[in-house]
């Protein structure tokens, strides 16, 4: 699948406020005191450790907001491997603005790219199954954009993007519905045909009332090895299948084996470390 670049409206935004939030009241007092400014640089961006790069558009985005006459040429595009050392881009222009926007620039790629790794990681631990990983919205407010465009450079998947797109039926529905058939048929009532369904169950139980409702997924939530297999055997393609809950890098292909069609893991953009990108002066 082609990965396709986010929109610059889409980034833009959340990309001025980070270089905002750095300049403060004052601006980069220690850059402006140090590069005159007719001071023109040449640096490198490169990894330090092996991983998947995502997130350049973002970081290109900052130093052409802190000085339009900087120019990045990227090297590695998203969604590519890179080993330690390999270089990612050169950033050339006015030293003054490559310096005030390099830790924005490095946190925007760094970030992005850990999520990207860790997906590329999740995804390889499944590729011998039919099963995909998908990623949650258990996203950092305001970059929720970013980080799934991150889960799909690294070979993942996205599930919903907010509340409106699609009507996930969780626990505290049912509670508050009085039963999964009900809170089904409530949503059924209230929703357009467009709108997929999809109810959260625990057991075998609420499955076999899911189905019975004709939903058009079930999320399968911490349930054994076997009871994963039950359901799968239950739904027999009448709906989508989705795994969730404490998932990790070992666990995943044990999970995948049992048949489900999606591994939902919300770590993947809440707690997946970054790649360590760093950005040197090239003599």
């Amino acid at each position: 699948m082609t990965l396709a670049p986010l929109p610059t409206v889409l980034i833009e935004p959340v990309v001025r406020q980070a270089l905002i939030e750095d300049l403060g009241r004052a601006g980069d007092i220690t850059t402006d005191a140090v590069a005159p400014l007719d001071c023109a640089a040449r640096t490198v961006m490169a990894s330090r450790q092996e991983g998947v790069v995502a997130g350049l558009d973002a970081a290109k985005l900052a130093f052409r907001l802190m000085d339009p006459e900087i120019r990045v040429t990227v090297t590695t595009a998203d969604g590519e491997r890179v080993a330690p050392g390999a270089q990612v881009a050169m950033i050339d222009g006015p030293a003054r603005g490559i310096l005030s926007a390099e830790r924005v620039a490095l946190n925007f790629v760094s970030r992005l790219s850990g999520v990207a790794s860790a997906t590329a990681r999740l995804v390889a631990a499944v590729a011998h199954t039919k099963t995909r990983i998908v990623c949650t919205r258990k996203t950092t407010p305001l970059m929720r954009s970013l980080e799934k465009y991150a889960v799909r450079a690294g070979g993942g998947m996205n599930h919903r993007f907010g509340l409106d797109d699609a009507a996930l039926i969780k626990d505290n529905h049912v509670a508050i519905a009085g039963g999964v058939a009900e809170a089904i048929r409530r949503v059924r009532g209230h929703v357009g045909h467009l709108i997929k369904i999809e109810v959260e169950v625990e057991t075998l139980a609420e499955l076999e009332e899911a189905l019975a409702e004709r939903v058009d997924a079930v999320l399968l939530d911490n349930m054994s090895l076997d009871d994963l297999r039950r359901a799968v055997t239950m739904i027999k393609g009448r709906a989508i299948s989705e795994a969730s809950g404490r998932v990790t890098l070992e666990t995943a292909p044990a999970i995948a084996g049992t048949g489900v069609d999606l591994i939902s893991v919300g770590w993947l953009t809440h707690s997946a470390p970054i790649l360590d990108i760093g950005l040197d002066y090239a003599v």
